[in-house]
């Protein structure tokens, strides 16, 4: 997935439209977005929008972000929406491998409930947004076969270390907040799964946004959330692999194909061994069958 668009679950014009945007996954929002009072309506719209999108053609993915667990809300936003069958939950404050375990335990006696097959359903932690949820990224590998990806944010994490800000000066993360972020993504790769780089919250800088995911696919994320349709485009743009870099994966595995047992082959002059196999593999999957 390369741009995972949040929309307000409690608005039918808003999920409409994000249909438009492009992105390859929506996370239908019952957390920040919606206000208490507003909650139960939230949940009943997005219930319908997932039923009546269940088996549209070409549909994005559509994850639903729960409340988290330790507020007592969550229980009654799955009640709500498993019927329908999201493709995954976003789980928000998600404390490591016990919280996504405990999640995956609840989604296999809904899918049960519904029909829907054992593990249809997979999870997206957003795994820094408090302190003991950083310290826990390690426990993730393991914890569930669900687990899609894992991803951080940093707005809620500033609000509990008492940041006053999340950012320096020069609009790049400040020290904590890039330790959440490489932790980050050396915890998605213990669990092999993809890391999501977090929302820029400046949607009207599009350029930054843009400079900011070239350096998360540089890093090694393979796509980001969005919070605004105008940065579904910068998203895909980014986290789509150029047909060069296509080219040369395929072409790696080729050569590795050709050697079967070898650690090392050679291309172009260069000398390359299984970590640059499993760099080309990952960048293929990515990109999906077609290539």
């Amino acid at each position: 997935m390369r741009a995972l668009l949040f929309v307000p679950g409690d608005s039918p014009r808003k999920l409409d439209r994000a249909l438009e945007a492009g992105a390859d996954a929506l996370i239908l929002d019952l957390e920040d977005s919606v206000a208490l009072p507003e909650k139960p309506a939230a949940r009943a719209v997005t219930a319908a929008f997932l039923a009546r999108m269940r088996e549209a053609p070409g549909r994005p993915r559509l994850y639903v972000r729960v409340n988290a667990l330790d507020t007592g809300l969550a229980d009654a936003d799955l009640a709500a929406v498993m019927g329908a069958g999201p493709d995954g939950i976003v789980l928000p404050k998600a404390a490591g491998g016990p919280d996504v375990a405990a999640l995956g335990a609840r989604l296999a006696v809904h899918e049960a409930q519904a029909g829907l097959p054992d593990g249809a359903t997979r999870i997206l932690p957003i795994a820094t947004e408090t302190a003991r949820a950083v310290f826990a990224l390690s426990s993730l590998a393991g914890a569930s076969r669900r687990l899609a990806g894992v991803t951080w944010g940093a707005e809620d994490l500033s609000a509990e270390i008492g940041a006053e800000t999340n950012r320096d000066d020069g609009g790049a993360w400040s020290g904590p907040f890039r330790l959440a972020r490489n932790l980050t993504l050396l915890a998605a790769a213990a669990a092999e799964v993809d890391a999501i780089d977090t929302i820029n919250a400046r949607f009207r800088d599009l350029e930054g946004l843009a400079r900011e995911c070239r350096e998360a696919r540089r890093d090694g994320f393979a796509g980001k959330m969005a919070i605004h349709p105008a940065q579904v485009p910068v998203i895909n743009a980014a986290f789509t692999p150029s047909e060069a870099a296509l080219a040369r994966a395929r072409a790696i595995v080729a050569a590795f194909a050709r050697s079967p047992g070898t650690g090392v082959v050679g291309i172009d002059g260069e000398m390359l061994d299984r970590p640059h196999l499993r760099r080309a593999e990952r960048l293929l999957a990515r990109a999906g069958p077609a290539t």
